[in-house]
């Protein structure tokens, strides 16, 4: 009996160490996003988080004004590219993001995490050589 509960025990660590890691470490996908950086701040009642508000457009007008667009909600983890979004706010921008299936309060608000960010002409949608 005192084998067979070991062994219980173990697979219940192993499946709740396997959904830990699935729910908030896989990466579910990766990509790109372009778009007019609306907001971003440090906020939070007890983790403070870095968090951003990007405005995606499918249409532009001739003053380069976005007439058809949505909102993108990221969170940031990297400080470095907290306080180069902190300067270019209003710019236009072009971010990878990595989205996870779940998030930790000490990690951020939003599914996507970005990791790198460009300043970018309104035209482009991905600039050559981005890392």
């Amino acid at each position: 009996m005192k084998k067979f509960t070991g062994w219980i025990l173990l697979l219940v660590i192993l499946i709740l160490g396997s959904f830990i890691y699935w729910k908030y470490f896989f990466t579910y996908s990766e990509g790109y996003r372009a778009g007019l950086l609306q907001k971003f701040s440090k906020k939070g009642n007890i983790f403070k988080t870095y968090e951003g508000e990007m405005i995606l457009s499918s249409v532009r007008s001739s003053n380069n004004m976005a007439i058809a667009s949505e909102k993108f909600f990221f969170s940031v983890k990297d400080k470095a590219v907290a306080n180069k979004l902190e300067q270019i706010q209003g710019e236009y921008i072009v971010i990878h993001y990595s989205e996870k299936n779940g998030v930790l309060p000490w990690v951020g608000e939003t599914k996507y995490m970005v990791d790198s960010v460009k300043v970018a002409k309104p035209q482009e949608s991905l600039p050559p050589g981005f890392n």
